[in-house]
C-alpha cells in the first residue's frame, strides 16, 4: 500500500477543515437545531412585514440551503475520491487534474477542459 503524497494530505486536511467550517456556519445561521424551513416559516409570523418581503426572505433561506447542501456534497464527494484513490483524476476523461487547480479548488472533479464542456451544456 502506498503512502499518501504530502499534497494529497494537504488537500484532505483542507477539505476536512472546509467541511467543519461549513457545518459550523450552517448550525450558527440556522440558530443551532432550527432548520432553514423553520426559519423561513418564522418570516410569515411577523405581521409587520409585507407579504412580498416575507416571501423574498423565505426564498433566500431556501436558496442558501440548496447552496450549502451542494457545497457539502462537493466536499464529501472529494473526500470519497481521496478514500477511493481517485482524487485528482478527472471524473469525465481520467486525466490528472493539475495540482494548481486542486490547490485553488480542492473539490474539483474535472479537468478544466471537461469542466468547460460541462458548463457549456448547462
Amino acid at each position: 500500500m502506498s503512502t499518501p503524497s504530502p499534497s494529497l494530505d494537504s488537500h484532505k486536511a483542507q477539505l476536512l477543515e472546509a467541511r467543519a467550517e461549513l457545518l459550523a456556519r450552517i448550525a450558527f445561521e440556522r440558530g443551532g437545531v432550527v432548520s432553514r424551513a423553520d426559519m423561513a416559516a418564522e418570516h410569515f409570523d411577523d405581521s409587520f412585514q409585507s407579504r412580498a418581503q416575507a416571501l423574498t426572505e423565505r426564498e433566500t433561506e431556501f436558496a442558501m440551503n440548496e447552496h450549502e447542501t451542494a457545497e457539502l456534497g462537493d466536499i464529501d464527494a472529494a473526500l470519497a475520491r481521496i478514500q477511493a484513490g481517485t482524487y485528482g483524476q478527472c471524473t469525465d476523461c481520467g486525466v490528472t487534474i493539475p495540482t494548481a487547480r486542486l490547490n485553488a479548488y480542492p473539490t474539483a472533479k474535472r479537468c478544466i477542459a471537461c469542466q468547460t464542456v460541462a458548463e457549456q451544456r448547462r
